[in-house]
């Protein structure tokens, strides 16, 4: 897990939010690819403040104590409590791999993070993992968790799926 706040957005070009938010994505799949390179499950997180500044960034944390909580989304909402303040979390935007589980979903909005953005959903993650013993996806959207809540969180995804899908061809086969 790295935090670092220091790296803002050097890209000129990204002039817009789905630009920005594409650019950050993809931050997040090659978070994912070095986690599964690890030896974890390819899943990776972000959060970024809102001036592009990436705070924390997480890789799955599963191994090697087979920690089935520590999801890469629910370990940057950990570190961003115990770093960030309040005001910076509530404007600061997650980028995920995958859609954000109901744990990792009620970790973000115990943190105050105000804004998800997400790749793979969480219903085509299943179709990776069917019932594999490690990764037993729930079908329950991150959006039903979320308007639960007492406050706001704005959710972007899916984006660039079947990029972020590529990151688990083969993984859950094994």
């Amino acid at each position: 897990m790295t935090v670092n706040g220091t790296e803002p957005v050097s890209d000129s070009h990204l002039v817009d939010a789905g630009e920005r938010d594409a650019h950050f994505l993809r931050r997040s799949f090659a978070v994912a690819r070095r986690s599964l390179a690890h030896g974890n499950h390819p899943f990776g997180a972000i959060l970024v403040d809102a001036d592009g500044r990436v705070l924390v960034e997480a890789e799955n944390g599963y191994m090697p104590e087979r920690d089935a909580t520590a999801h890469a989304e629910r370990l940057v909402a950990t570190q961003a409590c115990r770093s960030i303040a309040p005001h910076i979390r509530a404007t600061a935007t997650l980028y995920t791999s995958a859609e954000p589980c109901a744990m990792c979903a009620g970790a973000i909005y115990w943190a105050g993070i105000g804004r998800v953005v997400y790749g793979l959903s969480e219903r085509r993650l299943r179709d990776f993992t069917g019932n594999h013993p490690d990764n037993p996806t729930l079908d329950l959207p991150c959006r039903e968790v979320f308007a639960s809540g007492q406050r706001a969180t704005e959710i972007v995804g899916p984006m660039l799926e079947d990029d972020a899908a590529a990151l688990h061809v083969g993984v859950w086969d094994k």
